[in-house]
């Protein structure tokens, strides 16, 4: 059958047959697309097929491989129709609709498919209708459930006003008159999340906001929609705010709304900006006072900005004598507060674990602040030795060999995904970019140039394009088998995992706290891993003595010649020779990991040699204590210095360059002394009254 979109959006049935096709676990969407060709006499590739998940009707969900059509059956398992549409790829209105067997009816008022450009352009609260979900839904406070509120009433086109709300309790209601939509929501029983308790979904009012939509926008949730925007486009103008939030949003707002909202995001930016400067120039004597050996350096610029780099004593000497000379290097948004960005240098130890070794606060990420940032870290080392660098960051990619000359750059493994992605268009289904994406590792950690020509090879039966792309990326700066540092089998940092966990998104945390809460998670982490260490009664670390008897099982079964006193030849599927004196395998994994491999395992089993003198000594349990020796000292009084001298407090922060909006406040005038004439009276001729007033008798 055939439906067609009014100009409405609404869509009708214009007539046709019906067509029915049986939809079941194994039908791949191959099998789909021929039979829909075959049904209707068309092309199939040159079509999209979309479909509508359970109780929504507001977005299209595209089936694009056979995983997407195997969620679609599940999804309409317990339905026994469900509509599918097809529609054009270079087209924006659906040209047709067949029914199947596996899901629910269409209602008649169904919003058109957007086109790729159109989808760009989408509402960005299209997810939002679905931030109240019903009663039992919990929320970490009733600010957090206020949130959820306001954006759920935007995305539904309705107004609401509070019956009751406070900190405890929050009743609200749709303020058209008769309406029965209301919600409660109260703290639980336990007093440790927001409940919403009772609702009543059904509206009655037809849900349009038209005018009144300005009241939902207020100052305040204007400038938390446009402060990133305002931060990167200092010249937003009101009328541009006003368009898009018009377009994004569906909200209509008058000039001085948006201009109020301008306002607000404005002085929250260069407040925030204010206080960073008067606090950070203070935490960094605090630092420094309360762990001697540490660094903590505050840089300011005459644009307002900065950058705060710290490292304490404790990591930086945990990291030169207990961990492996290895730093990754990432540039981090915080979810927390996305005015600021970290870049990080975070170590690996022997159990496998992150350990952060310094970090630096700025507001920007460029060439010039990680420039910065590396210079302070190179002079805030002691020891002397050559560091193998892995960097997410092409800017830190860029600095780092100005910098450090003698050491190894290497590309992160993410970084290398990222691109990699990018070069894969939307005719790749997920499937296939997955499978690609597993041989890009294949050749990432390819210990030999063998197996990293046979994931090339692999890539290059699907696309000889990306296979060039791949080799054009320069393996010698991410592949094991051609890299020349080491990195001791890790590709990546997650650094973003940690640093975003250990910094909560229930508040937006200042600058400060931001700095304080890192110590915080620093100091809690050397306490407990050097006292879990202190259990351990092996001589390697668990994580290694644990995979040095899951091989020794394996090698066992390996053949073992001897060449002489420190050569070996081992065979399993291949043949391998080992030279113990150098702790070399031709396999490379010994090399790589700083564990001896299978083959080598064999050999000291033969031999009757210590695993332990061939294993990194990064690898022992007292090199690993040795990273957790120090501690991180507590900092006292953290909530913010305390000056009573006002040219001090003011020096710390550096002057204004612009002027400020508007006009310039200026001081009145002084008054002017005026002399009066004395009054004559042309009647008597007396001072001081006129002839109105003149009681003289004539």
């Amino acid at each position: 059958m055939v439906s067609r979109f009014m100009s409405d959006g609404s869509m009708s049935y214009s007539g046709g047959e019906a067509h029915a096709i049986d939809i079941n676990c194994e039908m791949s969407l191959g099998d789909l697309r021929s039979e829909l060709s075959a049904m209707f006499n068309f092309n199939a590739d040159a079509f999209s097929i979309k479909y509508f998940l359970p109780r929504n009707k507001r977005t299209l969900i595209t089936i694009s491989n056979d995983k997407d059509l195997q969620r679609m059956v599940d999804f309409h398992a317990d339905s026994d129709t469900t509509d599918i549409f097809v529609t054009k790829k270079v087209e924006s209105r659906i040209i047709m609709s067949v029914v199947a067997d596996s899901g629910t009816s269409t209602d008649a008022n169904t919003p058109s498919v957007a086109t790729l450009e159109e989808a760009k352009r989408q509402k960005l609260c299209i997810n939002w209708d679905s931030m109240i979900t019903g009663v039992g839904q919990v929320f970490s406070s009733p600010k957090a459930f206020r949130d959820a509120l306001h954006k759920y009433a935007i995305a539904n086109s309705f107004m609401y006003r509070f019956i009751k709300n406070d900190g405890s309790r929050v009743t609200a209601e749709c303020t058209v008159e008769d309406c029965p939509w209301r919600i409660h929501a109260s703290r639980t029983s336990a007093k440790q999340k927001f409940m919403i308790k009772k609702m009543n979904d059904s509206h009655t009012c037809g849900k349009e906001l038209s005018k009144e939509s300005r009241r939902l926008a207020s100052q305040r949730w204007v400038a938390s929609i446009i402060k990133d925007k305002l931060r990167d486009t200092p010249n937003y103008r009101p009328k541009d705010i006003a368009k898009d939030l018009q377009q994004e949003y569906g909200l209509s707002l008058n000039y001085s709304q948006a201009w109020r909202g301008k306002f607000i995001a404005k002085k929250e930016l260069h407040n925030s900006h204010e206080e960073a400067f008067s606090q950070l120039s203070w935490f960094c004597e605090r630092i420094i006072e309360t762990n001697p050996g540490s660094v903590a350096t505050l840089h300011t610029s005459d644009d307002s900005r900065f950058c705060f780099f710290v490292t304490f004593r404790a990591s930086l000497y945990g990291f030169e004598h207990g961990c492996r000379p290895l730093l990754f290097l990432d540039g981090l948004s915080l979810k927390a507060n996305k005015q600021w960005k970290l870049l990080a240098a975070t170590a690996v130890d022997g159990q496998n674990d992150i350990y952060p070794v310094a970090f630096c606060v700025i507001d920007s990420e460029t060439s010039e602040n990680w420039h910065w940032f590396l210079v302070q870290l190179k002079s805030a080392f002691t020891l002397s030795r050559a560091i193998t660098f892995v960097s997410s960051s092409q800017n830190g990619l860029e600095e780092l060999p100005e910098v450090f000359e003698d050491s190894f750059h290497g590309y992160s493994e993410e970084l290398l995904i990222e691109n990699f992605k990018k070069e894969m268009d939307e005719s790749w289904t997920q499937e296939l970019k997955d499978k690609m994406i597993g041989h890009l590792k294949g050749a990432i950690r390819a210990c030999n140039v063998d197996e990293f020509n046979e994931s090339i090879e692999n890539i290059r039966i699907q696309s000889k394009e990306l296979a060039e792309w791949v080799l054009g990326m320069k393996p010698e700066f991410w592949s094991d088998a051609f890299f020349k540092g080491l990195r001791y089998g890790h590709y990546s940092s997650g650094a973003a995992e940690i640093f975003n966990d250990w910094v909560s998104t229930r508040y937006e945390p200042s600058v400060l706290q931001i700095v304080d809460i890192l110590r915080c998670k620093l100091m809690e982490m050397m306490y407990s891993r050097h006292e879990s260490s202190n259990t351990w009664t092996e001589v390697l670390v668990p994580c290694a003595n644990q995979k040095v008897q899951e091989e020794m099982i394996k090698a066992r079964s390996l053949s073992v010649a001897c060449s002489s006193d420190y050569e070996f030849e081992v065979s399993d599927e291949s043949t391998n020779v080992i030279n113990i004196e150098t702790r070399e395998c031709t396999c490379r994994r010994w090399q790589v990991t700083g564990l001896p491999c299978i083959h080598a395992l064999a050999v000291l089993e033969r031999m009757n040699g210590c695993i332990y003198d061939y294993s990194s000594k990064y690898l022992l349990t007292e090199c690993y204590r040795q990273a957790y020796s120090l501690s991180i000292n507590p900092i006292p009084d953290v909530g913010g210095p305390v000056c009573t001298d006002s040219f001090h407090a003011a020096s710390t922060c550096p002057p204004r360059t612009r002027r400020l909006a508007g006009r310039p406040k200026e001081k009145p005038a002084e008054p002017r002394i005026i002399i009066k004439r004395a009054v004559r009276c042309s009647k008597c001729q007396g001072l001081g009254h006129n002839k109105q007033t003149c009681k003289a008798q004539i």
